[in-house]
């Protein structure tokens, strides 16, 4: 089994972190600005993410998102969610939460970058 590449945050440029959870860009970005919001704790489903996990991903979330709401003024609102299983479009069996910042006039994102 290859290693998690969320678990080796050596190799990641942070963007924040707290005690629980960490932020990093998007490889992938479907928007500029997109980031990931993950725990530190390697976890496969959202739903096993202990309630201090949850709450410590949801605040840096928010940091996050202002961050990039003031880096960004044209951006106006965002999509914050996670994929859980193959099923789902999870590529990384580790639960990450995409900040997809958006933009008034930008076309809807494609489902096949959406599933990432």
């Amino acid at each position: 089994m290859s290693a998690c590449i969320f678990c080796d945050r050596a190799n990641l440029d942070l963007l924040a972190e707290n005690d629980l959870a960490f932020a990093i860009r998007d490889k992938y970005p479907v928007r500029r600005l997109h980031a990931l919001i993950l725990p530190k704790r390697h976890v496969g489903d959202t739903f096993d993410l202990t309630p201090a996990e949850q709450h410590a991903i949801f605040e840096l979330g928010r940091q996050v998102r202002d961050a990039v709401m003031a880096e960004d003024p044209g951006v106006g609102g965002y999509n914050f969610g996670s994929n859980n299983a193959a099923v789902a479009g999870q590529k990384i069996s580790h639960v990450h939460f995409h900040l997809i910042p958006r933009r008034a006039n930008e076309e809807a994102l494609p489902a096949a970058q959406a599933d990432r």
